[in-house]
């Protein structure tokens, strides 16, 4: 997750700002009373940074250490799991790695230190000793043996001399370290993408330079990979932990055995065209024919594997057939970086944000849209969104272009893009999560690309759940919701559903009540339900919620009428039961009883 920078005074914001200038991504956090454009408010400093801690958010923090440490110290638990904490002291001279050590702390500490010309105050015994983390090797590299590393670090730290031994070619990062080397050393490091056996006495380093290449059937199991690629490993006498990608054609996207397979390795799944693919066909090991004609391109496991791999990339294990799959891994000439290799397969999340204010957002939420790379949305959503935007390629689209939207987004992931798609209050309530799986519904057979999308729907506060709880629990027993807006729903489709929820009894919460053409509806609404419900009726005016200009009115049934109201209104009209009573300081409160004092 993006960092956060926490301040506690109007004069560390300049300090701040250089911080955030050298971790792009990073957040600013001030208390509301100095809180400017582009910076998250807070009301207290411990809550903030206990919820920071437990959302696993690393965080930097322009205090004294001692601050950090009785605010989280009932938090602590696992220094495996906990999220890094840095203090950067207020003139930023020195930056203290407090906490997340084993997490990547020590090495931001250091990067930010070098950015602000300041002194990496590192503690960790082993790297205050050595120069480095080795419980924490470069992205992508795997260390097997963890278990002995404690005893083995003791040795070194006690100056026992080690013998660094690299099969690969790319360990440079042990070679700066300050321990003695002795090639007839008791300890050993390895470098090797071999399957060897670590010890008391050794510790193996994995760097990522396998490719396992996969090719399925459409609907195998999801473990129909598993087998074949242990196999492969086992031929060549590999490690698992060398893996750096599965690789395959953008065809098999969605197919669910290249994601478990993915998952059971801890490695990202890649994708190829075609075409990029059919450049490596003069190097398969096991052209066919068959594959030729059905995805118009000779070999995919191979040719993925070698594509992935890159310049200098060769087979270590040609073509392996299985049950309605095939796999092949090749060696990489370097260790790789996934994120360079391909294309991922492409997210579309549809991201209920609420009604605007930041605070009722979930955390399932907030971090869909920092690890979102496109946020597509009406742009007054967007506006809502605040620093949450920020760093994102934002797609702006006018209030009537709903499907436009849907097809942007959906265009966006089908190019393996990460995208949320912006909807306020819930996206599954009057808003797009149905318009795309319509979409993908009526036109996804000409749209395949569409399909192999990873797609997923993020619940957020509905209009009518955020006026609810401004004035009660008006929605305590049985309700219904009727929009009134007849742009895609009939108008005696609308006039029928009222009665049937006035017959009903239901409690009735009534979106779009009315716009600038369409005056008369709610009238109508109005007039069905009076049928059936006395006129004191309690009704819920909710307009701008969790907005600027924010107004939230308590009146009868026989009292509702259009003047005021717009499409940023929300109605919610009682049931029969439904009771209004005045609080102490004179708010009007609204509830519905679900009959629990009843006898």
């Amino acid at each position: 997750m993006n960092p956060a920078i926490l301040l506690l005074a109007a004069g560390q914001k300049s300090l701040a700002r250089r911080i955030a200038d050298a971790l792009p991504g990073s957040r600013i956090h001030a208390p509301a009373a100095i809180a400017g454009t582009g910076e998250i408010p807070y009301g207290a400093f411990a809550p903030r940074l206990r919820r920071l801690f437990r959302d696993g958010v690393p965080i930097l923090a322009l205090c004294a250490a001692a601050v950090p440490v009785r605010i989280l110290g009932d938090l602590l638990q696992d220094k495996a799991s906990e999220p890094p904490v840095l203090v950067i002291d207020p003139e930023g001279a020195f930056v203290l790695p407090l906490l997340g050590g084993h997490r990547g702390a020590n090495r931001m500490a250091r990067d930010l230190a070098a950015a602000l010309g300041a002194q990496p105050v590192v503690t960790t015994a082993s790297e205050a000793a050595i120069g480095l983390s080795l419980d924490e090797p470069p992205a992508g590299w795997r260390l097997a043996g963890r278990q002995h590393l404690k005893g083995f670090l003791a040795r070194l730290l006690a100056g026992a001399p080690v013998a660094v031994r690299d099969e690969c070619g790319c360990g440079d990062w042990l070679r700066d370290a300050a321990f003695a080397c002795a090639e007839d050393a008791e300890d050993e490091i390895l470098v090797t993408w071999r399957a060897v056996e670590p010890g008391a006495h050794r510790l193996v380093y994995h760097p990522p330079l396998l490719v396992v290449g996969v090719g399925t059937e459409r609907g195998v199991p999801a473990d129909a990979l598993d087998g074949p690629v242990g196999e492969a490993l086992a031929e060549a006498g590999a490690a698992a932990g060398a893996v750096a990608c599965v690789a395959s054609l953008d065809l098999k996207a969605a197919e669910p055995a290249v994601h478990a397979l993915a998952a059971r390795l801890g490695v990202p799944a890649r994708f190829f065209a075609r075409e990029e693919l059919a450049a490596f066909e003069d190097r398969l090991a096991s052209p066919s024919q068959a594959v030729r004609c059905a995805v118009g391109v000779s070999g995919v496991a191979e040719a993925a594997a070698l594509a992935a791999a890159g310049n200098g990339g060769r087979l270590l294990v040609p073509k392996r057939r299985g049950e309605r799959v095939t796999c092949a891994l090749a060696l990489a000439a370097r260790p790789l970086d996934p994120a360079a290799v391909g294309r991922p397969r492409g997210a579309l999340h549809l991201v209920g944000i609420g009604p605007g204010e930041a605070g009722w957002r979930s955390l399932d939420v907030r971090c869909v849209l920092e690890a979102a790379e496109d946020i597509v949305g009406y742009g007054l959503y967007l506006d809502l969104l605040g620093p949450e935007s920020e760093g994102k390629r934002l797609h702006r689209f006018a209030l009537g272009e709903e499907e436009a939207r849907c097809r942007a987004a959906l265009d966006l992931a089908a190019a393996g893009r990460r995208v949320a798609l912006v909807c306020s209050g819930d996206p599954g309530i009057y808003a797009l999560a149905s318009l795309v799986f319509e979409l993908l519904d009526t036109e996804g057979t000409a749209r395949p690309d569409w399909q192999r999308v990873a797609l997923a729907v993020h619940p957020g506060i509905s209009a009518m759940q955020a006026a609810a709880a401004r004035v009660g629990a008006p929605l305590g027993h049985d309700f219904c919701a009727v929009s009134l807006s007849d742009l895609l729903t009939p108008r005696e489709t609308i006039l029928r559903r009222l009665r049937a929820a006035a017959a009903a009894d239901f409690v009735l919460a009534l979106y779009n009540p009315v716009s600038r053409r369409r005056r008369d509806l709610l009238a109508a609404a109005k007039e069905i339900l009076l049928e059936s419900r006395p006129p004191e009726t309690p009704v819920v005016i909710a307009r701008n919620l969790g907005r600027a200009g924010e107004t939230v009115e308590v009146q009868t049934l026989a009292e509702l009428d259009a003047a005021g109201l717009d499409m940023l209104c929300t109605v919610i009209v009682g049931s029969r039961g439904s009771r209004r009573f005045e609080a102490l300081d004179g708010r009007p409160l609204v509830y519905t009883p679900r009959g629990y004092r009843r006898p």
